[in-house]
């Protein structure tokens, strides 16, 4: 049976908009770090014992809270969590203090081979023993709670017995941890399936959300014609999860927002109206608090 984890929240990001650094745009940010209000950095592609990664994450630390985004842990796999990968996000973590660390509902190794995808689980009673298992192993190694991350699917379960904001809220009801809510994926995901995305997004558990990521998506076809999502990180953030966005910090009031921009990167300045438009949206929820 598993308990709530006491495991501490790290200091939490602000309410702002912010970014996923990429070596294209680090120099225009550095320059004018008021830009953003938080960055977000790949957790693995920081394990590295030193060199100019680290001579960048010291800059990037003495200019804004710091997102550690892991991608490797394979929190819903069937294998056992990998200790030594454990063991050196703990590392980062300890040397770099983010303001928030966070990974998927998803799966990316078995039988110690890794796949280079986030792939997706069915939400059954035995996965879900499972992942709170992983959850709880995670935060207690790292020390610190963890956000996880909702995914993007374009596939279903028919083993399934709970929906996807059930299994979460679940998760985080058992293990203690924080949401990353990826409104992008939550698009992609109800279109893939014929799903509301706004009685999804009413379903999750939204009092634990430390930080929202936004993005652009593909639209392609499958093999009979319909519409297909793909959640691709390099587009413009599309109107319907912007809508989305509104209708969260509404219920929620103001949030950290990440603009997850990873493929097609834009000139930093279309990139930064991206993020004026979040910063814009924050602060009206802001405004509806204090009139409230």
């Amino acid at each position: 049976m598993h308990t709530a984890s006491s495991q501490p929240a790290l200091r939490g990001l602000p309410a702002r908009a912010g970014v996923g650094l990429k070596a294209a745009h680090a120099d225009g940010l550095l320059a004018a770090p008021q830009a953003v209000g938080f960055v977000e950095l790949h957790a693995e592609n920081c394990m590295v014992d030193g060199g100019p990664r680290h001579r960048l994450l010291e800059r990037v630390c003495a200019s804004w809270p710091l997102s550690l985004h892991g991608v490797g842990l394979s929190i819903g796999g069937e294998s056992p969590l990998d200790g030594a990968h454990l063991d050196r996000l703990r590392d980062l973590v300890r040397r770099w203090r983010p303001a928030a660390f966070s990974e998927h509902l998803a799966w990316s190794g078995h039988g110690g081979m890794f796949f280079n995808d986030l792939l997706p689980l069915p939400y059954t009673a035995a996965t879900l023993a499972r992942v709170c298992d992983h959850v709880d192993q995670v935060q207690q190694h790292l020390g610190c709670r963890l956000l996880l991350e909702n995914p993007a699917t374009d596939v279903a379960f028919s083993a399934s017995t709970l929906d996807e904001p059930g299994f979460l809220a679940e998760v985080q009801r058992r293990t203690g941890c924080g949401l990353l809510l990826d409104l992008n994926n939550l698009w992609v995901s109800c279109a893939n399936h014929g799903r509301d995305p706004w009685a999804a997004l009413a379903a999750l558990p939204l009092h634990a959300v430390g930080e929202v990521h936004i993005a652009g998506h593909d639209v392609q076809h499958d093999s009979t014609g319909a519409p297909l999502l793909i959640d691709h990180h390099g587009a413009p953030v599309a109107q319907g999860v912007w809508a989305l966005l509104d209708t969260l910090l509404a219920r929620t009031g103001p949030l950290p927002v990440l603009i997850e921009r990873d493929n097609n990167l834009p000139p930093l300045p279309e990139l930064l109206a991206e993020v004026a438009q979040a910063d814009a949206a924050i602060r009206a929820a802001t405004d509806l608090r204090k009139a409230a």
